[in-house]
């Protein structure tokens, strides 16, 4: 009986037993953290491209369009959004919420940051008729590193 009581009580290897057990998690969790960063897999977290809808409404007696934001994820202010046209030039002066980028005539910036749902701005073209033209909303990440187009439309003939 004396034996089996000595047996019982004696619990002199649970202390390493246990550590080792956490040093390995420790190990584990460490070189999952490291390796993550090391692939690049860090660097993606937040610069996802938000999944947004976009309407389009062609107007060719005034050679505009009206672009709205219909639903889904609110496009940051650290990022950037244009609106693009396939041919032709926009017409400065003459849109609403959105300004020329310098340099590219084909391309307009969203002015008003961050675009939530219900939000819209009217676009002008110099030609008269959209016929054919296609139109499209582009997003691109705050360090510009990966871009997406969240909505495109052509324009009816």
């Amino acid at each position: 009986m004396k034996i089996l009581r000595t047996l019982l009580s004696d619990d002199r290897a649970v202390s390493p037993v246990i550590g080792v057990i956490l040093m390995v998690a420790i190990t584990v969790i460490l070189a999952a953290v490291i390796g993550t960063f090391v692939l690049g897999l860090g660097n993606q977290v937040g610069n996802q491209a938000p999944q947004a809808s976009f309407s389009f409404d062609f107007d060719d007696s005034e050679g505009s369009v009206t672009i709205m934001h219909q639903g889904g994820d609110t496009i940051q202010s650290d990022a950037t959004l244009q609106v693009v046209t396939s041919e032709g030039d926009w017409a400065e002066g003459s849109s609403t919420g959105v300004t020329a980028v310098s340099g590219e005539d084909s391309r307009l910036n969203w002015d008003t940051m961050p675009v939530t749902s219900g939000d819209s701005v009217v676009a002008n073209h110099t030609d008269a008729s959209w016929s054919g033209q296609t139109v499209s909303v582009t997003w691109e990440s705050a360090n510009g590193d990966q871009s997406a187009t969240l909505g495109d439309s052509t324009a009816p003939s």
